[in-house]
Order: C-alpha cells, then structure tokens, then sequence
C-alpha cells in the first residue's frame, strides 16, 4: 500500500478498506503520509465521502494509531460531551465540573479552534498558568482528584487525528461529514468512555447550516460510536446567534464564571442542563431527563461545579484561588469599543461564521496552526436576536489589542447583524434529540 495509490482510489470514489484507512492512519501518526498527502486525502473524502462502513473504519483506524486508556473506576461511570463547534460555546468548562459534581467522572479531550469556531483547549489556557497538554500520569491524577480533566490530545492518544485536524484547519475541509465524525470519535473512544453525549450545532455560526445537514452528522455520530460500544445520544441545538453573550478566550471564561459562580441564568446554562441530564441519564446516574436536568442545575446553585472547577484548575497549574478572584486572573483587552445600531428597529439576524472570523481576525484564533492567540480579545455583551434597539444602543463591544484593530472589526460587524422593523421570529434552543 502506499498513499498515492489510497489517495487515488478516495479521488475516484472506489471504497476504502479496513487495511487500507489503517495503513493510512498509521501513516499520519508516524509521518509516513506527508502533510500534502493528508490534504489531498481530506479534500478528496470531503468532496466523495468515504460511506457509512469508511467512516467507522477510519474512526477505529485513528483511535488505534496511538494508546487507548482505561480507567477501571468502581464509584462512578466515566462519561464525556462533545460540540462540533459554534460561536460563544462554552458549555464545555461548565458541564464537565458539573457532572463530576454529580458522581461522574469526565476524562475531556478536547481541541483548538476550528474554522471561524472557538476551541475549549484556547479558552481554558486563558487561565494563567494553565496547562491542558497534561501527561498521562497527571491526566489520570486530575480525573481522579477533581472528577474531571479538559485537556489537549497527548502524542499517544490518537495521534492520527492530531495531523489531520490541523490539516483540515488550513485546507478548507473543515466541513466534511465523515472526518468530522472520525476526529470527534477517534478520540472520545480512545479516552476509554462509557457514555457520550454530542451537541450537534446548526446554524449560521455552526459548520452544518441546515437542521437536515446536522441530523445526518448527529445520526452518523450516535451510529459510529454506539458501533463501537459508546453508548451515545445527541442533540441538535441552535447557533445562529452565539450560545453566550461573548465570543473570544478570557472574554468567555468570563461567561463560564458568572454561570459557575453567580447563578447566571440564559442558554449557556439552560443547555448545561439539558445536556447534562442526557449524559446523566445514559450513564443511570438520573432516572429520567427531567431528574438528569435538575441534578445539574443543582450542582451549579449550590456550589459544588464551581469547586470541582477550581479543583481542576489548580490541578492543572492555574491560580488556586481562581474561583474566588477570577476577574483578578483573567487577561483584559487595552482597547474596548462599542458598536451602536445605526437605526430604530429588533436585531433580526447574525451571521454567526462572520463573527467568529471577525474574533480571529483581532487575533482571538488562528489563520494557520503556528498563529499565536491573544486570548483578551473579542466580542462581549452581544445583544440577542429579536431585541429591540434604538439608533445609538449598544449591539456589542469589541476587545481589541489596537484602536485600528477595533474600526477594522466594526465594519465587518455591521455587515454581519441585520437590523428589521419587525420582531423575527426566534429559533428554538434545542431542535431534536437524536438517539
């Protein structure tokens, strides 16, 4: 076998064999397969897929390019949640606390930001100090102390995936399906998981637009891995405005604590709770979604997510105060600039893909994989859809590292958030449950 001949049959629309995505796999780990060959392939198997048998195959064939882990916990099922990726999604630094809260122990292996998208690994590093690329020694030590762990995919555990997720990053093949898929489940099932429960996001700010382009991902997720022995289910949520009201590293950290520390109510907690209560369901710790929900809303109200917060962050090399001073901790942009509506009318309509990119252009993610990210830049206090403004009000403000950064950014915003005489009707936050 060699990747030209691989490359050539995905090019042609021929099937992959078990052996053949191996191989390659395989290859992605140990460098056999070269960074033009692997965006050759991610390009030909966004443009043909690889079907419902190459995707399972390339799933297994990357989590068995490095080590899988086994945890062997007796008090406690060990369960994990996954994004496919939206604009002020930050669910992951709360339910992850939250769950070990409930009995649960939550081994996330999390990633960087992807396309126009934020990445939990990105915003949890805002945390001074903080290191996510934890050996696994120490990734066993904070599951064990905190009940949970968010952190970078090691070299061993599927590092198949680790060479093509950034190759997808820089070759526009963010979007596709099956290595979508693949990615996601390579390393979930290779962090020896019993249950998992996916957000699947849809919407102007997620990859897959359309609630029928969400679905099919949401089905051949919950297919993949329950094939594999996961028990999954997913939901499909909504993302054509921002999950919170902030986009950007420290800037959403900061929306983390509120909800943590202050009982801040909206849809980043609404749909804590309501992914919480799946994942604890599927894992018997709930008897129904509705206990499951309320066993979340619980551990935030009383405290007990916000410690096992600060317990992992401590565990991880960050403050071991942050908890109580985390508006000390976290990094604040020099320049803060508002942007005001330019007439009387109900915020209709956000391009969410615009915002992001906006994010990365004030250097909030990245244009290719060695960029360095500023994590105090971005978005706060955007204005949710359908709320009604007069010429002047505040939609949003911008945290930028230079005043030119900032006027550069708020032309690209206006374009993005469309201003109407008449209240838009607002999507649901939660579409389907899939699973």
């Amino acid at each position: 076998m060699n990747a030209r001949a691989i490359i050539a049959a995905l090019r042609d629309k021929q099937p992959l064999s078990q052996d053949q995505l191996t191989w390659f796999a395989t290859g992605l780990a140990d460098g056999t397969v070269s960074d033009a060959q692997a965006g050759a392939f991610a390009m030909a198997a966004l443009l043909n897929g690889l079907g419902p048998e190459g995707r399972v195959a390339l799933t297994l064939a990357m989590r068995d390019s490095g080590e899988t882990l086994h945890w062997g916990m007796e008090d406690g099922p060990v369960i994990d949640k996954h994004s496919t990726g939206g604009i002020g999604d930050c669910i992951s630094l709360i339910l992850a606390p939250a769950l070990a809260a409930c009995g649960a122990y939550v081994p996330m292996i999390s990633g960087r930001g992807l396309g126009h998208t934020g990445g939990t690994l990105d915003k949890i590093e805002s945390i001074p100090g903080l290191r996510p690329d934890l050996g696994e020694p120490e990734f066993r030590q904070v599951v064990a102390r905190a009940g949970c762990a968010i952190v970078s995919a090691s070299g061993q555990i599927a590092p198949a995936d680790k060479r093509l997720y950034a190759v997808r990053d820089v070759t526009a093949t963010v979007e596709s399906l099956d290595l979508i898929t693949a990615s996601i489940l390579s390393k979930k099932l290779a962090a020896g998981l019993e249950g998992l429960v996916l957000d699947v996001k849809t919407g102007s700010g997620a990859f897959m637009k359309t609630v029928e382009e969400a679905r099919a991902l949401a089905e051949a997720l919950v297919e993949t891995a329950n094939a594999a022995g996961c028990r999954t289910s997913a939901v499909i949520t909504d993302m054509n405005q921002p999950l919170a009201p902030a986009l950007g590293n420290a800037l959403e950290v900061a929306e983390v604590m509120q909800v943590l520390t202050e009982g801040q109510g909206g849809p980043l907690a609404d749909l804590t709770c309501a992914l919480g209560g799946l994942a604890l369901l599927n894992a018997g710790l709930a008897n129904d979604l509705a206990g499951g929900a309320g066993m979340i809303s619980d551990a935030l109200d009383d405290g007990r997510a916000a410690d096992r917060f600060g317990q992992m962050v401590a565990a991880m090399g960050g403050p071991v105060q942050f908890v109580d001073n985390w508006r000390r901790f976290l990094p604040e942009a020099t320049v803060i600039h508002e942007v005001a509506a330019w007439q009387d009318g109900y915020v209709s309509a956000m391009d969410g893909e615009a915002l992001g990119l906006v994010v990365i252009g004030l250097g909030g993610g990245r244009h290719v994989e060695t960029d360095k990210i500023e994590p105090s830049v971005g978005l706060s206090d955007v204005v949710p859809l359908g709320t009604p403004v007069r010429r002047g009000d505040p939609l949003l403000r911008i945290h930028a590292r230079r005043e030119e950064d900032a006027r550069k950014a708020e032309g690209a915003l206006r374009a993005a958030i469309a201003i109407a005489h008449n209240a838009p009707e607002l999507p649901p936050l939660l579409h389907e449950r899939v699973g």
